[in-house]
């Protein structure tokens, strides 16, 4: 059976399933949406909107979903790019494609460090 191209992390991910995912698209980065109310990252994919998708039949909505890229490698201060097209919702105050409101990007934070890393190398 082949391995899902999404995962949806709740407890810290293992090194080998992130450099699994980050590997299986792009090389160097691995899209993350994360649900900032339930506490819930998924992991990996082509598209956010498909780790979207898993977290929505999970049970999250679609107004606690945000989307971002992380470079594993690259440190704390570089690792998270708050970069999706599902971040674009004029209704709930974000009109571009990038996290606009520090609160939330503090929760993204909070959650890519504790759930995926804080940019360090994979091995």
């Amino acid at each position: 059976m082949e391995a899902p191209a999404i995962v949806l992390v709740r407890e810290r991910i293992e090194p080998s399933e992130l450099r699994r995912l980050t590997e299986a698209f792009f090389v160097d980065m691995v899209k993350v949406v994360v649900d900032v109310e339930r506490g819930v990252v998924a992991v990996g994919g082509e598209l956010h909107v498909d780790a979207a998708d898993v977290l929505l039949d999970d049970g999250s909505l679609q107004e606690h979903l945000w989307g971002a890229n992380y470079y594993p490698g690259r440190g704390p201060d570089d690792c998270i790019e708050y970069v999706s097209l599902i971040n674009i919702r004029p209704a709930h105050g974000n009109r571009s494609m990038e996290v606009e409101d520090p609160a939330t990007r503090a929760r993204i934070v909070d959650l890519t460090t504790a759930l995926i890393g804080t940019g360090e190398a994979l091995p």
